[in-house]
């Protein structure tokens, strides 16, 4: 069978990815470097965005019943915690749920999907032409080359596809480094394990038993992430941290991270795009490195499977570029923000001045208005993209809530639970013109669902709207507040292509 894009990476965006090109009807290929999956972690939650994606796909009972929600979350770790609470989503928490975990579920759905992947597949070479993207893999058995119209790298900070494309990865170097260890024992009645996690050392508990720390230690936060640490190292960063090295003992896992910044100058060279940590890389303060990830999915599977089914209308994939990027460029910026003040309170010289901002800063996040700002934005619930026409709706762009329906004809159901065939879905309040659905079917069938509903009139953000249509990432492509049917049609064809334009089989 041909396949149509060749996906580099098999991590939680390369899989979200395939999954959501294959929904669309499209035929993906995934290929890994590692002959077995990742059972080391360092991504640890999901926010409530990432839960909200897999809530449209049917998903969400999966992650769900795999992982522990947590409420709220933290920002440079300030006392003052985030309230996710305070925002308007059905998953308005973090769940705490192992990178490891996350990957195995995707892969659980890519399978259920006919999504191939192929292991111990190492990527060597990228080249385009006018027609497609050759991709050079090396396996155990030797060499060969995979062809695609489009191929994606997924394939991390290091990504050969971002080399191969020419596309600069421009930021800052690495200056400080983090050491994490994942541990079979570790002492709970030890009182330097309480001192510890108040000198800022993260004590998380994972679901196979095991224990993960992880520190910033003054006396070794300059040494380069590609120095390995020791057992020995860890005790004495810990000791002299908190006076006791909390018996750690039997570990799984032991890394360095470091600070390095760096946003890719594009996401997109012609055939080639980049998503996930390949088009971006931080600290990871806060943990909102695989959740941009798994958004950059959701935003581009859609645009590249209407560009191969021949559909898509002038500029949509090149939207993709435009509207992640910008995002991308601001989860740097707020994961700098975060390492400088932690950063500072281990500097002699600015602990006193960088304890006093902290406190001001506790002090700020206590506001609601100022708290419910930040939490937006690290749970990437705030997230909106700009609009097409400088005179449109002010929901355009915005993530479309989550709200209860009724079908005409039909039962109670909620905006989400429309979604989880991954295409547009017309959302059109009964008054009026109960033909909708089959004129939208007839222009638009297979890339468009229209639905005539009631329940949103007294929604807030909603009210005096009379149609929605919801892009198949769950974001408001257009809405109106006249329902002429002309401003319908401008909508779908400027979204959805032309009306009956015929799609590949």
């Amino acid at each position: 069978m041909a396949t149509d894009v060749i996906v580099v990476g098999a991590g939680p965006t390369g899989l979200m990815l395939a999954c959501e090109l294959a929904l669309a009807g499209v035929r993906p290929l995934v290929v890994e470097r590692r002959p077995e999956p990742q059972r080391d972690s360092r991504a640890l939650t999901l926010h409530p965005r990432s839960v909200e994606l897999l809530d449209m796909r049917g998903l969400a009972p999966r992650f769900l019943a795999a992982g522990t929600t947590v409420p709220g979350w933290h920002f440079a770790g300030l006392r003052t915690r985030l309230d996710f609470a305070a925002l308007d989503s059905r998953h308005a928490y973090t769940l705490f749920i192992a990178q490891a975990r996350t990957e195995a579920l995707l892969a659980e759905r890519a399978g259920e999907l006919g999504v191939e992947i192929l292991r111990g597949h190492e990527t060597v070479d990228v080249r385009q032409d006018s027609d497609g993207v050759e991709v050079d893999v090396r396996a155990s058995h030797g060499r060969r080359t995979l062809r695609a119209a489009y191929a994606v790298g997924c394939d991390g900070g290091r990504s050969l596809v971002r080399t191969a494309a020419g596309i600069g990865f421009p930021g800052t170097d690495e200056t400080l480094t983090g050491v994490l260890g994942d541990f079979a024992t570790v002492d709970r009645d030890d009182p330097g394990l309480k001192r510890a996690q108040a000198k800022g050392v993260l004590v998380a508990p994972l679901e196979d038993g095991f224990t993960r720390l992880v520190y910033l230690d003054p006396a070794r936060m300059r040494v380069p992430s590609g120095e390995p640490v020791t057992l020995e190292e860890f005790r004495t960063s810990l000791t002299g941290l908190c006076g006791s090295d909390c018996g750690v003992d039997g570990p799984r896992w032991l890394s360095r991270f470091g600070n390095a910044s760096r946003l890719a100058e594009r996401y997109r060279a012609g055939r080639i795009l980049l998503a996930g940590d390949a088009a971006h890389i931080h600290f990871p303060a806060a943990g909102q490195g695989l959740n941009t990830g798994l958004q950059d999915a959701a935003n581009l599977g859609w645009r590249l499977a209407a560009e191969i089914s021949g559909w898509a209308p002038p500029g949509l994939l090149d939207g993709y570029d435009a509207e992640r990027r910008p995002v991308g460029a601001a989860v740097v910026e707020n994961t700098e923000v975060q390492t400088l003040l932690a950063e500072l309170t281990l500097v002699p010289q600015y602990e006193r001045p960088a304890a006093a901002l902290r406190t001001m800063l506790d002090e700020f996040l206590r506001t609601p208005e100022i708290n419910r700002n930040l939490a937006a934005r690290v749970s990437a619930l705030g997230t909106a993209y700009p609009a097409r026409r400088p005179d449109a709706d002010p929901l355009e762009g915005r993530r479309m809530p989550d709200i209860g329906l009724t079908v005409a004809g039909s039962s109670a159901t909620r905006v989400y639970e429309l979604t989880g065939r991954g295409r547009f879905v017309l959302l059109k309040l009964t008054e009026g013109d109960e033909a909708l659905p089959p004129a939208v079917e007839a222009g638009w069938g297979g890339r468009v669902e229209a639905v005539t509903v009631t329940g949103w009139e007294h929604h807030p953000e909603l009210a005096g709207v009379s149609e929605v249509l919801v892009r198949p990432d769950g974001h408001v492509a257009w809405t109106s507040r006249t329902g002429e049917s002309s401003e319908r049609t401008r909508a779908l064809t400027a979204w959805a292509g032309t009306p009956g334009a015929a799609a590949r089989d």
